[in-house]
């Protein structure tokens, strides 16, 4: 370990090298000697904090973290009829800087490991709720309606990057 790196950095890093290669490989391909190799540290280091499985959990919490930090930046600062724009932005920017972090969320729909199924229900949850009320507040027309319209184009968004169709993309 390098002086003067924590526990709690490691840790960080070993998430982040899991997010790279459950992305690149799927989950059930890729192995923590594959993420220990990545993060540059051994394999029983890896287990000294995280299964296999909780480490998935960890790396999809930390995305829908993310996520949800963005947008409630979003909702404290732009103006009610910037908002939707606001969060289309927003996303749009962890699409292209974390973009394992997407694809990742999109391969783990399909996983039906309970803990696994259980982050990314309350994950999506979350961003449903918290554009649901940016909306309401804002008042928006139809904010139920408008929520589920953001979600699903933010999901055609999410197939359009990991197919490389920009032509997916609903263009403003």
């Amino acid at each position: 370990m390098v002086k003067g790196t924590t526990s709690l950095d490691r840790r960080n890093d070993i998430i982040s090298a899991a997010v790279e290669v459950f992305a690149e490989l799927g989950y059930y391909r890729a192995t923590t000697a594959q993420v220990a190799e990545r993060a540059a540290i051994s394999q029983p280091y890896v287990y000294r904090f995280f299964t296999k499985e909780s480490l998935l959990v960890a790396a999809l919490d930390l995305s829908w973290q993310r996520i949800l930090h963005t947008f409630q930046l979003v909702r404290d600062t732009k103006a009610p009829e910037f908002l939707e724009e606001g969060f289309t932005r927003a996303y749009e920017k962890i699409m292209e800087s974390h973009r394992y972090e997407i694809l990742l969320q999109m391969q783990a729909m399909t996983i039906l490991e309970t803990p696994v199924r259980e982050t990314m229900t309350k994950g999506m949850n979350d961003v449903q709720q918290l554009v649901f009320n940016a909306f309401l507040q804002a008042g928006i027309e139809e904010p139920q309606e408008r929520t589920t319209i953001f979600l699903a184009r933010g999901m055609l968004c999410n197939v359009s990057m990991a197919l490389d169709m920009p032509n997916l993309m609903i263009k403003r």
